[in-house]
């Protein structure tokens, strides 16, 4: 049975985050805004945890760089991955929807910083209640991009597999999945703490990249063993040295340059070491981002990934930006109503 007409709750009108103006993370305010009203095809989703993601932060300074996500008019309501429960459906929903508990991937309409968020029918996945809202708002976004890393570098038990900021959000899903078919993991993280936190996931090796003698003491640890992958998201000078290290044959996979600036090499360097290098993200996933979204969800559902969060009250967004930009985050960084 579909509805033809809005089904909603009274709402007394709910706390959002709006961005008024472009800027610093201070532009970042937490104030009360109207309900949203669902329209056709889409529902309405009691919110519990909201997603917060590096490219959220460039939006919110006014631009993204490369990346195909639009620049929203102003105000917007940010953030673009939310869990919660449907309250409410527009005309031509499945009422069996109101009350399931739900994730989903806003795509690119903005909106999760809320109490409330409306989202398409058809991006939805139901979640069993004994899944965690911040992990599977983790999955939906850094794990379906995980899934695609993954699809590409096609990791077996032989691998000698090196993860550059392995206590990030996609590096720690990296580490878990590594671990997980068997391969040698190697984290990069910096400072004791991250770096205890990446052997806890199954890392047997938990390198911090502060230290100045990580390249010589890794290399003292593996003996004669070779990097067979890298996996890096972090470019500059410790993904170069990473690169460096990446023995003959081997494959390089990036998906970013937190670090300052991608990876740098020539044709003639992958030629005499046999190596392959990629991007493995873009344009490329896009056509896949159900199927992947799909096994990621699988992962976290089943426990076999679980992702590293750092969680703040949705009132706090802005220091969340401010953190995640200092890097002073583990995991996947979430916002809770």
């Amino acid at each position: 049975m579909t509805s033809t007409n809005v089904e909603v709750l009274a709402l007394p009108g709910m706390k959002a985050i709006r961005l008024h103006a472009f800027g610093p993370a201070e532009n970042l305010l937490y104030e009360d805004v109207p309900d949203p009203t669902p329209e056709t095809g889409m529902v309405l989703v009691e919110v519990e945890a909201a997603g917060v993601h590096l490219v959220d932060t460039m939006i919110r300074s006014g631009s993204t760089g490369d990346s195909p996500i639009p620049i929203p008019d102003l105000p917007t309501i940010p953030g673009r991955e939310v869990a919660g429960r449907v309250s409410a459906v527009g005309p031509d929903v499945d009422a069996s929807w109101v009350g399931k508990r739900v994730v989903v991937h806003l795509g690119m309409v903005p909106g999760g910083y809320a109490e409330r968020a409306v989202a398409k029918v058809e991006s939805l996945y139901e979640i069993p209640d004994h899944v965690d809202a911040a992990q599977a708002v983790a999955a939906i976004g850094t794990g379906r991009t995980t899934a695609g890393i993954l699809s590409q570098a096609q990791l077996t038990d032989d691998d000698v597999v090196l993860i550059t900021a392995a206590a990030g959000g996609i590096g720690s899903y990296l580490v878990q999945a590594a671990r997980n078919v068997g391969a040698t993991v190697i984290g990069l993280a910096g400072g004791a703490a991250k770096v205890e936190l990446v052997r806890s996931l199954g890392a047997q090796y938990a390198i911090d990249y502060n230290d100045p003698d990580w390249v010589a003491g890794l290399k003292a640890l593996l003996g004669d063993r070779e990097i067979t992958v890298l996996l890096d998201g972090v470019g500059g000078v410790n993904g170069q040295h990473a690169f460096d290290l990446l023995g003959y044959g081997g494959r390089l996979l990036m998906f970013g340059w937190s670090g300052g600036g991608a990876i740098e090499y020539t044709d003639e360097e992958l030629a005499a070491r046999g190596l392959t290098a990629d991007w493995a993200i873009g344009a490329k996933l896009a056509a896949q981002l159900r199927t992947l979204e799909t096994a990621a969800l699988e992962e976290a559902v089943s426990g076999r990934w679980h992702a590293l969060t750092t969680t703040f009250p949705l009132s706090e967004a802005a220091a969340a930006h401010q953190a995640l930009e200092d890097r002073q985050t583990t995991g996947k960084v979430v916002l809770i109503p």
